[in-house]
């Protein structure tokens, strides 16, 4: 198995230029192109900023709805009570609860769900659950919008494809901008949509370039390195 991946992964280097900077319809063609893999891959970006993400000021944070989606499942946990109980219920969540969801996570260490959302007078009962939220990301925050009265508006939001991005501790933000199944139009939409909202998010701290590299990949294979300057037009 291993040698089969190995050798389709040889296959679709050989049609990536390491040395070129591509522009972003030209790099989702050669990956649209490559020899596929047995499951339907996810098309990932990376951008390299020029923040220092150790000071605050410099934390590049928040949340985009893709335009079509992420091709992904989402499924949606919501701490509400009373008619927002009903109207996260009503949109489409997956589990809906208080109290008796916060002991079974707490318990069971249960965490069948990609999101959570919660309405601000739930916070007192998620904030027991931060020590295992928090480490996996799943943490309701007012600045993503999982904090929130609009709990319907935010569980279609979720689902409709909603993703949030975040630098790491290298100063790479990472994420999935749909399925290699996807169209390229489609693709490309999703990608310039999510560069867009990380131009706008630029720390006013932050000194330099801030684009410093951008390269998009499938789960399985090579990465392409995307011009920057020619991805900030795209997404313009």
């Amino acid at each position: 198995m291993a040698h089969v991946a190995s050798k389709r992964y040889r296959a679709a280097a050989e049609q990536v230029d390491r040395s070129k900077l591509y522009d972003l319809a030209e790099a989702i063609a050669v990956l649209k192109a490559a020899p596929a893999a047995k499951f339907d891959e996810s098309v990932d970006l990376a951008i390299n900023l020029g923040v220092d993400p150790k000071h605050a000021d410099q934390m590049v944070r928040g949340a985009v709805v893709l335009p079509h989606g992420t091709g992904k499942e989402t499924r949606v946990l919501v701490f509400a009570k009373g008619d927002k109980e009903k109207e996260a219920r009503d949109a489409g969540a997956d589990h809906v609860g208080g109290e008796d969801l916060a002991k079974r996570i707490q318990a069971e260490n249960w965490l069948d769900f990609e999101r959570v959302i919660a309405t601000p007078d739930m916070m007192s009962v998620v904030g027991r659950l931060g020590r295992i939220l928090g480490p996996r990301g799943l943490m309701p925050n007012p600045k993503l919008g999982t904090v929130t009265m609009e709990v319907g508006r935010a569980v279609r939001e979720q689902k409709a494809g909603k993703v949030e991005y975040r630098v790491d501790k290298s100063g790479i933000i990472h994420v999935s901008v749909g399925k290699r199944s996807f169209d390229a139009d489609q693709l490309a939409e999703n990608a310039s949509t999510l560069i867009d909202v990380v131009v706008k998010a630029k720390p006013a701290s932050s000194k330099g370039v801030y684009f410093r590299k951008v390269s998009i990949s499938t789960t399985m294979g090579p990465s392409l390195q995307l011009d920057p300057t020619r991805a900030l037009g795209a997404a313009a």
